[in-house]
């Protein structure tokens, strides 16, 4: 026997019950519209709730970093919400 060719018996076999590949690409039902997204008015409530970042004396430091990092993300994830058009209007008697 070459070693270019394997033993039949160790040929990969289709897995009973693997999905056909015509299956995978079957019609899905249509999303339903997604709902008008704000910007917290605090992104970084659920890192400080989480106590100061375990970093022996980096903690503020960390914590500041992490903060903006937060913060950042929020607005570029606002700015894409503005963008596909589905930023929720802010009322200015809300605050």
């Amino acid at each position: 026997m070459s070693p270019a060719r394997r033993p039949s018996s160790r040929r990969r076999r289709p897995k009973k019950g693997a999905p056909n590949a015509a299956e995978f690409w079957r019609p899905v039902p249509q999303l339903p519209d997604p709902e008008p997204i704000a910007r917290a008015d605090d992104p970084t409530a659920l890192l400080r709730s989480l106590g100061d970042p375990p970093l022996q004396g980096q903690g503020a430091v960390s914590e500041h970093y992490l903060a903006a990092v937060v913060e950042r993300s929020a607005d570029v994830a606002t700015a894409l919400a503005a963008a596909a058009g589905l930023l929720a209007a802010h009322d200015e008697g809300e605050d």
